[in-house]
């Protein structure tokens, strides 16, 4: 059978316009006029508040100088390599000297309404990826400028030279740690917006014909889909706009269907921005949906806990937007007691993995009167396709909530058939806010991309209440964290040790984590002749796994998977020596088995 979303109709999305000019100009019945004084955007560090007019000034600014200097246009790509911030006007003087002055100056958002202001294309990298990483990123999108982040320079340097991408097309934002070299070798987003806003304007504002926005790209977002590699999602501008406006049209935004205080979203409140705006989360609904509702974000530009507690109280924040490792700290954190955080917060979201019953019972006794539930949702339908049910404060406990307006599903059943109600198979989605597919990824894009619907690799089962519960990871991507981890990526990495012969990663169950990849492998003839059966020799060839691998180009030993691979594809979850990866008798790894193994071995039981 299909099931229907059991949530508000779905309004009307528009088709035909940009993302900066739907945040900036569409007047929509889901969209609450923000109050008076409202800023829009809000420094954590500083205090100060960002309205509506300067972010227009410096979308503007920043567009005329991207076109004049650079010749951005119809489809090219900028590359975001950093993290969160937001800006500020100075004067020609202060921004010159941004690096002696401390200017903290920062347009990750802006940057984006920029560039789609003029055509082009953005992509987020996570700014704490190593080199050959953001190499990858770099050739897959064909980006023909990146803007960065001054302390991750020598990567984004290292990474621009192998791509061919010249350093003059490397821009720094501003930062504290911005040096008077970095400013004097490279433009900075300070610089090119003076220049942008003294220079007549050279642009003209990308404007789309009906039905355009279903099909004009908006970014290429990084997933691993449901295997492989990751592979940059083709998300048009549709896709976000339809999101925000499902997401708003199931929240009644704007409507007064209870009392004001017992109103989730509503204009003047205040959300901690403290997830990535490169991950699909942070860009869609911690951004674009909260500036949609009226409400003020406070950036944080890196997530430390006890510093999120003293944000919460100091700039009153009302609605937490997290991932579970943040609850479990939320929960668990022995600092949380120094914090009056219940006076404060009235809404807490969490998404990106399921959250444990028990987390769910605790977060419930924390803040008995807030709204509390969970969202289930992916990059390759721009975000979420379930939320809570309005109809409650809280979200039922092990449910990731109900499908959103305008959404239907299926759930395929190992026979190909179709499930009904409370039984178990693959979710498979259809919604407005489905990407268009992978770039460059025939094969994938047929494999996950079906005639409108999406497989999402994830088993689930759906009671007639509409409920969604999501029972385990059919596909062979990990969530670490929130990020997705291809198993094949670490794998590739740790075959080129001379000491491994065949090696299978698995996903184990960890309770700040959600799941932290653990490594199978099978000894070299070498290695195993070479350790015997002496512990120490075994330990130390299972440590040099975890750390290091043989790079054959180079002939010599580099440090790979903890040194050349962001921190949460670390092998957390250890390495074991088996005498054989076990396989189907077509070959093909059979991850269950040894995920089954893992779970076994240290004794945890899997979570919903």
């Amino acid at each position: 059978m299909e099931f229907h979303s059991q949530s508000e109709p779905l309004p009307n999305i528009p088709d035909d316009i940009t993302v900066p000019q739907f945040i900036f100009d569409y007047e929509h019945k889901p969209r609450p006029k923000r109050t008076s004084g409202v800023p829009w955007l809000i420094q954590d560090e500083t205090g100060r508040k960002i309205h509506e007019k300067e972010l227009r000034d410096r979308t503007h600014g920043l567009a005329n100088a991207l076109r004049i200097k650079y010749g951005i246009g119809e489809n090219d790509v900028v590359l975001l390599f950093s993290r969160n911030h937001v800006g500020e006007l100075g004067s020609e003087f202060y921004m010159r000297r941004a690096y002696a002055y401390g200017n903290t100056s920062q347009d990750y958002p802006v940057a984006i309404w920029a560039v789609h202001r003029l055509g082009g294309v953005i992509s987020g990298a996570n700014p704490d990826f190593m080199s050959n990483e953001l190499l990858y990123q770099l050739q897959e999108t064909k980006a023909s400028v990146m803007i960065v982040h001054p302390d991750s320079l020598p990567i984004a340097l290292q990474a621009a030279q192998q791509a061919g991408l010249p350093s003059e097309r490397v821009v720094l934002f501003n930062t504290k740690t911005i040096t008077k070299e970095m400013y004097n070798s490279h433009e900075t987003v300070g610089s090119l917006l003076e220049f942008g806003l003294r220079n007549k304007t050279n642009y003209v504002e990308r404007r789309l014909k009906p039905g355009e926005g279903k099909t004009k790209l908006a970014f290429y977002s990084f997933s691993s889909g449901t295997t492989g590699r990751p592979k940059a999602v083709a998300i048009p501008h549709f896709a976000l706009i339809a999101n925000v406006i499902q997401i708003a049209a199931h929240n009644k935004v704007n409507q007064n269907y209870c009392a004001w205080e017992d109103q989730r979203f509503r204009p003047g409140d205040v959300a901690i921005g403290v997830l990535p705006l490169y991950h699909i989360y942070g860009l869609v609904i911690n951004l674009h949906f909260i500036l949609f509702c009226g409400m003020s974000l406070v950036v944080v530009p890196k997530f430390n806990f006890v510093e999120m507690l003293r944000s919460i109280v100091r700039h009153r924040i009302s609605h937490l937007l997290l991932v579970p490792p943040q609850v479990v700290l939320l929960c668990k954190h022995p600092a949380v007691k120094d914090y009056d955080l219940r006076s404060c917060i009235r809404l807490l979201m969490s998404g990106a993995a399921p959250l444990s019953h028990e987390l769910n019972q605790q977060l419930f006794d924390m803040f008995p009167d807030a709204h509390i539930g969970q969202a289930y949702g992916m990059t390759e339908t721009c975000t979420a396709t379930t939320m809570w049910s309005i109809k409650s404060k809280r979200g039922v406990s092990g449910s990731s909530g109900i499908l959103l307006p305008g959404t239907v599903a299926r759930v395929v059943k190992p026979d190909g058939k179709l499930a009904g109600y409370d039984e178990a198979g693959e979710l498979i989605i259809k919604t407005p806010s489905v990407a268009l597919g992978y770039s460059n990824n025939a094969q994938a894009t047929k494999e996950t991309f079906l005639d409108g619907w999406v497989k999402t690799g994830d088993e689930v089962k759906i009671g007639k209440d509409g409920e969604v519960v999501v029972l385990d990871r059919l596909k062979e991507i990990m969530k670490v964290r929130g990020f997705q981890v291809a198993p094949a990526e670490l794998e590739g990495c740790i075959l080129d040790h001379p000491d491994v012969s065949d090696a299978c990663v698995v996903g184990v169950p960890d309770d700040y984590s959600g799941e932290i990849p653990l490594a199978f492998i099978v000894l070299s003839a070498a290695a195993s002749a070479r350790a015997g059966n002496n512990k120490e020799k075994l330990e130390a060839i299972k440590a040099s796994v975890k750390k290091a691998s043989y790079d054959h180009c180079q002939s010599a030993f580099v440090l790979h998977v903890a040194d050349n691979k962001v921190n949460y594809k670390h092998l957390a979850g250890g390495v074991e020596i088996i005498s054989a990866i076990p396989t189907s008798p077509s070959g093909k790894l059979l991850r269950r088995v040894l995920r089954d193994q893992a779970k076994e071995m240290r004794k945890v039981k899997p979570k919903l």
